[in-house]
């Protein structure tokens, strides 16, 4: 697992544009302001760029690259064509499948299973839309939050409504691959619910 995954609060600014088919976005440290990740869908094929401007966009495929600054990879999150519920894999720098996330039937505000590598379930995203607030559980524990509010030292970044703040636990190791996964779900709930 790739060592920018170590940390525990990150923000994520959407790249927002009026015609925009990719979804695109930067991740900083909210406390220093360093750019960490870039995180972009560089293979987007023409007919999937044009659903993306209709009512199916939530159906079209996706693959996003996550990367350092510098082009080193992190992360895959890769989804084929959904028409009910999303099935979506995550692979991590060697592109080895490290688990993904299972979208729930029937959730008032959106929620996701997570699963490991073989498939079995981890922890449960679940989501308020009132407040843009989504949390990871496991047997009633937090075990992180993605939210749109932040109070920290880098709130001067924190300016436009399509930002998000994720928050792991200090409880998660390091080197636990729930890591990868928690933070590729940020883009999931993005791409799959909120768009």
């Amino acid at each position: 697992m790739h060592p920018v995954l170590q940390h525990n609060v990150y923000l994520i600014k959407e790249h927002v544009g009026m015609f925009k088919a990719a979804n695109n976005y930067d991740v900083f440290d909210p406390e220093t302001g360093e750019e960490m990740m870039h995180c972009r869908e560089p293979n987007l094929g023409f007919l999937t760029k044009m659903f993306r401007f209709t009512d199916y966009k939530r159906m079209t495929p996706f693959d996003v690259h996550v990367t350092t600054p510098s082009g080193e990879p992190v992360l895959h999150v890769t989804r084929g064509i959904s028409v009910f519920l999303s099935k979506v894999d995550v692979l991590d720098e060697d592109r080895d499948r490290v688990g993904g996330f299972k979208q729930k039937l029937f959730s008032i505000g959106g929620a996701f299973t997570v699963l490991g590598e073989n498939d079995q379930p981890l922890c449960h995203l679940k989501g308020k839309w009132t407040s843009w607030e989504f949390n990871f559980e496991h047997e009633g524990r937090k075990l992180a939050k993605v939210s749109k509010k932040w109070a920290g030292i880098g709130k001067e970044l924190f300016t436009s409504a399509d930002n998000y703040i994720l928050e792991i636990s200090e409880d998660i190791p390091t080197e636990n691959p729930l890591r990868l996964l928690i933070m590729a779900a940020v883009f999931s709930i993005d791409l799959v619910l909120k768009e």
